[in-house]
């Protein structure tokens, strides 16, 4: 996207957001609906919409597929729960995901464009997406290169995310915005509405590496994009709040804001996701009525 069309596509959105504004908003919210959300059925729709993660320098083909593996056992052992949504690896074992699972809907996600800095060239970003889709992975997670944000290049911003699109194919791109590393509000919705004109299917809001992952106000102004986005063009765009979702409160935070701002129809596994692994086992416990470690 050149310059001018990014600026165009700018000002069809309401960018003047106070941040202060904001909290209070996302606060009167939570106050309202937080509480109605927290039932059995709610717990049971956010383990559908889980995408247990491995990103850790000790994965290896052996460890990710009996990560792998405890997605089939579960889907044997809890037969009356949604199995979780998605598994997410790095690129190189895409493979061995591809080749554990058994569990028929559930996606195989991949970390890619040179995770979590986005701090590499083009043609490496590029080979790495088109490789991890070669070798079975349905989605691919990429990072907003923040330093060019930042810097108001946001014709680059949007060429390389469009470029990565290209390589995904048939693959879901989702876009993280690295949402802590942003200047307040205004940044967030400006790099929402950049990312999904560049060709995100999702945006995100973390990589789950930087000291600001997830929060509701990020959350609560990428929802607002998705929707002005969805009125403005009809494309449905899916959101995943990842990092820092600690505890099943955090992630029914989440969803009502979601539901919230976006309505009934972002509340399936499809359209929205947690980037969290710690929550499967809190979800269960709650689900089960005991302490439960199973992944």
């Amino acid at each position: 996207m050149e310059n001018n069309k990014i600026n165009e596509a700018l000002e069809k959105y309401n960018l003047e957001l106070n941040d202060a504004a904001v909290a209070a908003e996302v606060k009167a919210l939570l106050d309202s609906h937080l509480e109605e959300n927290m039932t059995p059925e709610v717990k049971k729709f956010l383990m559908g919409s889980i995408e247990l993660t491995t990103l850790k320098n000790t994965d290896s083909d052996r460890s990710v597929m009996e990560f792998t593996d405890k997605v089939n056992q579960f889907d044997e052992a809890y037969p009356d729960l949604p199995h979780v949504a998605t598994i997410c690896v790095y690129p190189c074992f895409a493979e061995a995901v591809k080749e554990a699972l058994r569990v028929e809907g559930v996606e195989i996600a991949c970390v890619s464009g040179s995770f979590p800095s986005s701090q590499a060239r083009i043609e490496v970003k590029v080979a790495e997406t088109s490789l991890a889709v070669a070798d079975g992975a349905t989605e691919i997670d990429i990072v907003m290169p923040v330093g060019k944000f930042l810097d108001g290049d946001f014709e680059g911003v949007a060429e390389d995310i469009s470029e990565q699109k290209a390589a995904c194919g048939d693959a879901a791109m989702k876009v993280i915005l690295e949402t802590g590393c942003l200047n307040g509000a205004k940044d967030i919705k400006i790099a929402s509405i950049i990312s999904m004109y560049a060709g995100a299917d999702y945006i995100k809001t973390s990589t789950g590496k930087e000291a600001v992952s997830a929060t509701p106000e990020a959350a609560y102004v990428m929802c607002q994009a998705i929707k002005e986005y969805y009125d403005q063009t009809g494309i449905q765009i899916g959101f995943k709040p990842a990092g820092g979702i600690n505890t099943v409160r955090d992630a029914v935070t989440y969803y009502t804001i979601v539901k919230e701002v976006l309505g009934e129809q972002w509340l399936t596994n499809k359209w929205l996701r947690l980037g969290t692994s710690r929550l499967a086992n809190l979800l269960l416990s709650e689900l089960v009525g005991e302490e439960t470690k199973f992944f």
